[in-house]
């Protein structure tokens, strides 16, 4: 059976490269979206962006059963670091476009916060708010850390340099009155924080996404964890001293056997390059909310139901691309 599916795969692929070969490569567009980890909520979103907005020679027509995409575009959902990796991936050319967190994007874009000294990324632009992320801190539930202040001296991870969780992570202790030095610091991702914090290797560790996240999820299954709130007044004075943050909190029943928990929430948000082209963009735009894309999302990732158009300019603080400034005028969504 294994043999048969792999030669059926193959097969596949020699018809979809046969199909490939005979189209022109002035038909074809690329289009790549910076995510994140694998294990997190960035990359399987982005997988279902992709597909909604790519439409590859031979497809069957919009309305029949085939993608209502942009005509000869191929997207690909590629992991990343996270937000900080993605706003430079953008810049540099390196990728096409990218999810970032509100705030990062931000500083990047005008030289500030945590982006303070740094050229700003004038060239930076916005095609869409998408969900809200949360900012998850997980401990074993038999830890005895049950606030921020109880990471001193914990081993801690921050998540990788280039994250938007790091960046969060160290914002958060800051607000607590604890700096990165007063703990022991990891920069572990996904699912190697999961079995680190497993294997007792660390105490803790952060994560910004949307929930269900899946390195949480498959953790809760395999070891009895907590979430630790982020709550009184260090999060009162990140969401006074930044105004992209709001107290947020993550369901009961999110992850197996965690209570509610009260956190802090920031805004994820599609990005690309002021260099990009406009139709092409206008493209995507028009493609992300047409409605074989809402199906798709609707039943593709559980935060694919909070991805609307009516939420697509909410927190935004980055300028829109050109071509989605145009699909936001045209829908009656901007004026």
């Amino acid at each position: 059976m294994f043999l048969k599916t792999i030669k059926s795969l193959a097969l596949a692929g020699v018809m979809t490269i046969s199909c490939l070969a005979n189209v022109s490569a002035a038909d074809l567009k690329f289009f790549t979206i910076g995510t994140g980890g694998t294990a997190y909520t960035y990359y399987p979103v982005g997988g279902m962006i992709a597909n909604a907005i790519s439409k590859p020679p031979g497809s069957r027509e919009c309305g029949k059963g085939g993608s209502c995409g942009v005509d000869g575009l191929i997207a690909s959902a590629v992991s990343s670091r996270g937000s900080v990796d993605n706003v430079n991936a953008i810049l540099s050319g390196l990728r096409n476009s990218g999810f970032a967190q509100s705030d990062v994007a931000y500083w990047a874009y005008t030289g500030t916060g945590t982006m303070e000294g740094k050229e700003p990324a004038k060239e930076l632009r916005t095609i869409a708010a998408l969900f809200q992320e949360h900012i998850h801190l997980v401990a074993l539930a038999d830890s005895g850390i049950n606030s921020v202040a109880d990471l001193k001296g914990k081993r801690v991870s921050l998540d990788e340099p280039g994250s938007g969780t790091r960046v969060d992570a160290t914002l958060i202790l800051g607000a607590n009155g604890i700096g990165v030095d007063d703990v022991k610091a990891e920069a572990l991702k996904g699912n190697a924080a999961a079995e680190a914090l497993r294997n007792g290797k660390i105490d803790a560790f952060f994560v910004v996404a949307g929930y269900p996240t899946g390195a949480i999820v498959e953790l809760a299954s395999a070891a009895d964890i907590k979430l630790v709130p982020i709550s009184g007044a260090g999060a009162e004075k990140l969401v006074n001293d930044y105004g992209f943050f709001a107290l947020s909190d993550i369901p009961a029943g999110t992850y197996e056997g965690v209570d509610t928990t009260t956190t802090v929430a920031v805004g994820a948000q599609w990005f690309t390059s002021s260099k990009e082209d406009e139709e092409l963009i206008y493209n995507i735009t028009k493609a992300l909310w047409n409605k074989e894309s809402r199906k798709l999302m609707d039943v593709g990732h559980a935060k694919g139901k909070t991805i609307t158009p009516e939420s697509a300019l909410a927190g935004v603080g980055v300028p829109l691309h050109a071509g989605a400034e145009r699909f936001y005028k045209e829908a009656g969504l901007l004026k």
